[in-house]
């Protein structure tokens, strides 16, 4: 059985995979009469030909060490997660290699960030840490076959 560490976020060592949904440094632009900052376009929601659709997933969670035994893709659309609670959470994501899953990595996603996958990346269910969350998620709906799984020999997550 393989082990992989868990190692924190960043802009950088995520770009492979998709985009990092948080705040900026500086906002984009105030509106609502200089009451509210905007950090604006954060992700691009890629829809090949679908709807971008707005939904909540309710997911349990996992503790550590955890065994990643599932990578899903969705190769026509993107796929953003966005934690509604205050626990951080892990993304566990994979290149590409032919077609098939290559090593993941996890990343540690503190409360109050979320990621977009872009299409076609490999990456692991919901993974909450410690007790039970809420995900807003926006992704795609429509015609086509927008789900790929790969059950995969078990990966341990460590701290």
């Amino acid at each position: 059985m393989s082990s992989i560490t868990i190692r924190p976020i960043s802009a950088e060592a995520f770009a492979p995979f998709g985009e990092i949904l948080a705040t900026r440094e500086a906002p984009t632009r105030l509106i609502n009469a200089g009451r509210c900052e905007r950090h604006h376009a954060l992700a691009t929601v890629e829809r090949g030909g679908g709807e971008a659709i707005i939904s909540i997933f309710r997911s349990e969670p996992v503790s550590l060490p955890y065994d990643c035994t599932l990578l899903e893709r969705h190769p026509l659309g993107s796929q953003a997660f966005f934690p509604i609670g205050s626990g951080p959470w892990l993304s566990i994501v994979a290149p590409d290699e032919n077609g098939r899953p290559g090593a993941p990595l996890a990343f540690l996603v503190p409360a109050g960030v979320g990621v977009n996958l872009r299409a076609g990346v490999w990456h692991g269910v919901l993974t909450p840490l410690d007790r039970p969350a809420d995900f807003l998620v926006v992704d795609r709906d429509g015609e086509g076959a927008n789900l790929e799984e790969v059950v995969i020999a078990p990966v341990t997550v460590r701290a």
